[in-house]
């Protein structure tokens, strides 16, 4: 379980002038500039940073992974992490599983009008709490206020960039009937960690979060398997069954999942019975979905076991040409069932 975010330090009393994001925040001005010098420009301080141009200048010589994505997640602040730190490692992922190692982010705010001061300073807090442990350094971005009831607090963009390993051949095209499919952890932790806070519900034990970035244990594999590694993917809104149905759409193939190899714990099954969710379908923030070739999944599977959040990795289903184009569900009693797509968000703002 990851442990609860800690934020070091009390929010500057130049920003607890006022107790809530203004529309003067946005216009550029003195306001625009104490809210980025107390907090952006002082809690992720780089060399790219204090230039404080209108872009940032790197030099980029090797091959590279480039990625964007955007977070509106609500509640802003929930049980294991932040929209802050969720950004940042949502972006780290996505270039973790694009076979690269990430370096550098751009940090965009959509702010509203009204956001609690000290939560925006969490956020922050978080945000640098997470580029330390991923190694990536925010070297540029932008921030806007909207007006109150336009914006639902804060919405983050970010933006990665790394550079991809000597070893990593990852592609739909690369897929073969008979390559293993893995999970690299239990299902719909961060999605149910969401809703349980929306709900009120209350579990035995604390359900937080599942985010955190995946870059260390994806490299390795790379490093390990090289090429054996066929595909990696995040499977983050739309959960794993979205994933699989990708990779049945785009390969033409078929996908047969074991649902006695489906690693659940107590807590989210129990949340998702009773939400009528599908775990399959929630969305994860810290695991992802590897497909392997067949003599290297057993190789697979213990290197990730091996890492500190893998314990409950498994090998989850197989590539097949039977089926095509469609995930079947193996039931634990002997049953078939074609995986539906979903047609619309199960759960709306969760990452």
């Amino acid at each position: 379980m990851n442990k609860k975010p800690h934020f070091p330090g009390n929010c500057p009393a130049s920003l607890l002038d006022f107790d809530t994001i203004t529309l003067g925040h946005g216009g550029g001005g003195k306001l625009t500039q104490q809210l980025l010098n107390s907090g952006v420009f002082t809690l992720l301080d780089n060399e790219w940073l204090q230039e404080q141009g209108d872009a940032a200048v790197i030099n980029v010589k090797e091959k590279m992974a480039f990625s964007t994505d955007s977070f509106v997640v609500s509640p802003i602040i929930f049980p294991g992490g932040t929209i802050g730190d969720l950004a940042v490692n949502g972006t780290v992922n996505d270039l973790a599983v694009s076979g690269a190692l990430p370096e550098f982010l751009s940090l965009s705010f959509i702010l509203e009008e009204g956001l609690n001061m000290e939560h925006f300073w969490a956020i922050l807090l978080s945000i640098r709490e997470a580029c330390a442990t991923a190694g990536v350094h925010v070297i540029t971005g932008d921030t806007k206020v909207v007006e109150r009831g336009k914006g639902d607090q804060i919405f983050i963009n970010t933006t990665g960039l790394g550079r991809v390993h000597q070893k990593a051949d990852l592609g739909m095209q690369r897929i073969c009937a008979g390559d293993a499919v893995i999970l690299s952890g239990p299902l719909a932790r961060h999605g149910i960690a969401i809703m349980s806070k929306r709900e009120g519900l209350e579990f035995e034990t604390k359900l937080e979060s599942d985010t955190r970035p995946l870059h260390e244990i994806c490299q390795k594999l790379i490093g390990t398997l090289g090429s054996s590694i066929r595909l990696m993917r995040d499977p983050t809104r739309g959960g794993v069954a979205t994933v699989l149905h990708e990779i049945a759409r785009q390969t033409k193939l078929g996908v047969d999942l074991f649902e006695k190899n489906l690693p659940i714990e107590d807590e989210v099954g129990g949340a998702c019975e009773m939400l009528g969710l599908d775990p399959l379908f929630v969305a994860n923030e810290g695991l992802f979905v590897a497909v392997v070739e067949s003599d290297q999944a057993g190789h697979c599977l213990q290197i990730i076991q091996e890492w500190e959040h893998g314990k409950n990795a498994a090998i989850i289903g197989a590539i097949t040409e039977e089926h095509a184009r469609n995930v079947v569900l193996n039931s634990t009693i002997g049953g078939r069932r074609v995986l539906p797509q979903t047609s619309g968000e199960l759960l709306p703002r969760i990452c």
